[in-house]
């Protein structure tokens, strides 16, 4: 039966240009969309820029424009990149619109209406020059612990410690370069640590058929068992005066939170596209609508997808999402992507170069798959398969048969040939590659194509028809080959459009058929309608043009500016690791959710080979995790290591796990890290984690080895 969908990509932050690391979620959404299509459903795909915060009013004044001039030009950029990469939306906005002012109001005051709104005072740092709030990342001074000079107001890049603002030594306006004062403010908190909220949350997060299983368990950390208690808290969704973005209602000076407004974007794009098609947006966003709603984002900004979003729509009176499908990070050779090394690559320089946009989205494709885990875009490789795959074994199929039919049977195929068994088989395979499709699993599909491709290759190698074309007589046996062949790369055709739409337009025009639908797969080619003149399709890679992609994309690093491109958490947040209490709310940074799931990019010195082997990395399991009466931020963590023994670590993790949470779990530890003696007793190595930009919440993640690793096993 025919489906109703409306898809959305996380909105990417308007401070910034678009790069292959945000290409992942933005191809990976626009095959699945191309693909429904295809399928015959009703599909809206909507977007939008995410326009709003201090970050945007301050690069402005920095530039000595208006904000909305900035976000306007940087509007016109990001849509010139998704249209060379050949996303299809529908409608791509502006979270700075009418439609989302009046959304996002209207659900502020719904929220308001049932109880879910409080006001509070909070305490933050104000720069007595600019006249304004200073979100953590905006106040440095010294560490308190270490005493390092010019580190953020949550944590120290030197000792890697966390703490609140009103810690740090010395503290200057990293915006003024003033010393701020502490000032007291009134703001609006969402409370989603109201029962209600805990209750919905709960069932919403661990329903078996929405969202992925590392996202349901990881959500299981936040919301709690049934009958236990959550570690939801209430969020800051206010910010004072001067600040670009939508006034509160009936609050003079205080402004919705960016992060409030963002996701309201999407259903602020759908409704200016259903104004514009004449689509009823009520029917698609009721509670009771037989519609589906799906969001594509990075694992990064989970939480704000996964807790606020669908409670702010369940208690304001909207449906909820179908499914929020997250995936992970891009590296380059296998690390992060990289300015001095050139693989910070933009969309704008990939296009500028020349290169070919359905390279990249094949190769993307040739990657993903279902889960969170990150995907490396290995360049050698990158050459190597888009010149295999699509040239040598797709390409090469149609350029190897059809000038034959060209020059010998007028264009046109021979009917009886197209029941032949090898075109049954690739039909066949027609349910399997939708329903890989379906489930996202694009590496998978890619492969079991290129498997057909394979088989096709090969029966083009056994009948020769560039010898057939030699022999008298045989003309018969050249025109069932050639299409064979032909019909064949037709299906092929088929099953790769949703990732190469550009290319399957031209082999639709080459063989003179209609837009291919899925449905077309059993059709066939008609005998009695000419094909056309065959164009070439698609050329080679040459290594040499990404060789100067790379050297394009190179830059010097600079020193870093005293002003961050952008706060790290919402005014008067807790600082993360370092506070033992901290909320789902606090824990979120501006700057992961404005990365459209992407880390940013940093360099580290290079080590050699002799220096990594130094390192003793080993798989540890967690046999016992408790607190440590007088740390804020420690575990006591006693580690199994097999046959190496136990040892005991004192782990900055408590603000994101619990201690029941870890007991049992494998991860890996620095074994042969010099014993520390503290306070709590003596620390016997290190565990390791992974961490966004700031080391807060919101990006700590421990490391965990694949199932079937035994603890003392090395790593390496």
């Amino acid at each position: 039966m025919p489906r109703r969908l409306l898809v959305t990509s996380a909105l990417p932050y308007a401070n910034g240009q678009i790069h292959i690391g945000h290409l992942v979620e933005y191809l990976q959404t626009d095959i699945w969309v191309r693909f429904q299509r295809m399928r015959g459903h009703e599909v809206w795909y909507a977007g939008a820029d995410d326009t709003h915060g201090t970050p945007i009013m301050l690069r402005a004044e920095s530039e000595g424009i208006t904000p909305k001039q900035l976000i306007d030009r940087v509007w016109h950029e990001h849509k010139a990149d998704f249209d060379g990469f050949l996303v299809s939306f529908d409608h791509f906005g502006s979270t700075d619109c009418d439609e989302n002012r009046e959304l996002a109001q209207g659900i502020y005051r719904n929220l308001k209406a049932a109880g879910l709104i409080e006001l509070r005072a909070v305490e933050q740092f104000y720069d007595p020059v600019k006249a304004m709030f200073l979100p953590d990342r905006f106040v440095k001074g010294e560490c308190p612990k270490c005493g390092a000079a010019d580190q953020y107001g949550d944590s120290c890049e030197k000792c890697g410690a966390t703490y609140s603002p009103t810690e740090l030594k010395n503290p200057y306006s990293a915006v003024s370069g003033s010393v701020p004062v502490r000032k007291s403010s009134e703001h609006h908190f969402f409370k989603l640590s109201d029962p209600r909220c805990e209750a919905f949350l709960r069932e919403w997060t661990q329903h078996p058929d929405r969202l992925q299983p590392e996202a349901r368990n990881k959500m299981r950390e936040w919301v709690g068992e049934e009958g236990g208690e959550s570690k939801l808290g209430d969020w800051d969704i206010s910010r004072d005066a001067p600040y670009f973005g939508f006034e509160i209602p009936d609050a003079p000076g205080k402004y919705f939170y960016v992060w409030l407004d963002a996701p309201v974007g999407y259903y602020a794009s759908f409704l200016q596209l259903c104004r514009a098609r004449g689509l009823d947006f009520a029917e698609w966003t009721r509670p009771d609508s037989a519609t589906e709603q799906y969001h594509f984002i990075g694992k990064d900004i989970l939480y704000f997808h996964t807790l606020f979003w669908p409670a702010m729509l369940r208690f304001a009176g909207y449906r909820t999402p179908t499914n929020v499908f997250a995936h992970g990070f891009l590296t380059v050779d296998g690390e992060k992507m990289s300015k001095s090394r050139g693989t910070f690559i933009t969309a704008a320089s990939y296009l500028q170069q020349g290169l070919d946009p359905e390279w990249l989205r094949y190769y993307f494709a040739a990657k993903l798959n279902a889960s969170l885990e990150d995907i490396d875009l290995k360049l050698e490789d990158f050459v190597a398969r888009v010149n295999s795959d699509l040239v040598g074994k797709y390409v090469n199929i149609a350029s190897r048969c059809a000038g034959f039919l060209a020059k010998r049977f007028d264009g046109r195929v021979d009917g009886a040939a197209l029941g032949h068994p090898l075109i049954a088989q690739l039909r066949a395979a027609a349910d399997e590659v939708a329903a890989l499709y379906e489930a996202r699993e694009f590496g998978k599909a890619m492969r079991r194509v290129m498997e057909l491709a394979d088989a096709v290759n090969v029966f083009v190698d056994a009948e020769k028809p560039w010898e057939l074309a030699k022999l008298d007589g045989r003309d018969a046996d050249l025109h069932r080959v050639c299409t064979v062949a032909l019909e064949c790369f037709r299906i092929l055709t088929l099953y790769l459009k949703p990732v190469l739409p550009a290319v399957a337009g031209k082999v639709e025009a080459f063989l003179g058929i209609a837009p291919l639908v899925w449905a077309d797969v059993g059709q066939g080619l008609n005998a009695d309608h000419p094909v056309n003149a065959y164009q070439h399709l698609m050329q080679r890679v040459d290594s040499k043009r990404i060789d100067a992609l790379v050297e394009a994309n190179r830059q010097t690093l600079e020193p870093a500016k005293a002003a961050p491109a952008k706060p790290s958490k919402p005014a008067g947040a807790s600082s993360g690791p370092s506070t033992p209490n901290t909320s789902a709310g606090a824990a979120m940074s501006d700057a992961a959710s404005h990365a459209a799931g992407h880390p940013h990019a940093t360099d580290n010195p290079s080590i050699g080979i002799d220096d990594f082997a130094k390192v003793d990395l080993r798989i540890a399991r967690i046999a016992k995790a408790e607190h440590v009466e007088g740390a804020d931020k420690l575990l006591r963590l006693q580690l199994d290591l097999g046959p190496l023994g136990t040892r005991q670590v004192f782990a900055g993790i408590k603000s994101a796990y619990a201690p029941e949470a870890l007991e049992g779990r494998l991860t890996v530890m620095v074994a042969n890290l010099a014993p520390r003696k503290m306070k709590f007793g003596l620390s016997e190595g290190m565990v390791l984690a992974a961490s966004d930009d700031t080391g807060g919440v919101a990006g700590l993640f421990i490391l965990s080895p694949d199932s079937g690793a035994q603890a003392g096993m090395k790593v390496k």
